[in-house]
């Protein structure tokens, strides 16, 4: 599985953002994604993660009622709608797949893209 995320860039606090990620692979429907984050000197966190139907979601605590995941299976893509940002969501954010996972456990994930930054200024 290869992963290309896109749609970062740099907003005002209280703006949003849409990521999004483009799968390769014909099974992409069975494979858990998610979105990840990681600031400058500190450790990768989980965002948000979807089951393979995308009848599951999972968010962090830090971004519920703010951001939401979800995936077009049509498409091979999942998105990362993210509203209300803050300062604190600046981080580089990947998207990554687990064929047997969609927890929030991002050690679980084995396919991970580049990367997109996202910079909230305030």
């Amino acid at each position: 599985v290869q992963l290309q995320a896109s749609g970062g860039g740099s907003v005002q606090a209280g703006g949003s953002l849409r990521l999004s990620c483009a799968a390769s692979g014909r099974i992409f429907s069975t494979y858990g994604m998610g979105w990840f984050r990681q600031a400058p000197g500190k450790e990768r966190e989980s965002v948000a993660t979807i089951s393979g139907s995308g009848t599951n979601t999972y968010y962090a605590n830090f971004v519920k009622g703010r951001f939401i995941i979800s995936r077009d299976n049509a498409k091979n893509a999942v998105y990362l709608q993210m509203n209300s940002l803050n300062p604190e969501d600046t981080a580089v954010y990947y998207c990554a797949a687990s064929a047997k996972y969609s927890g929030l456990g991002y050690r679980h994930y084995d396919y991970w893209g580049q990367g997109t930054l996202v910079t909230v200024s305030s």
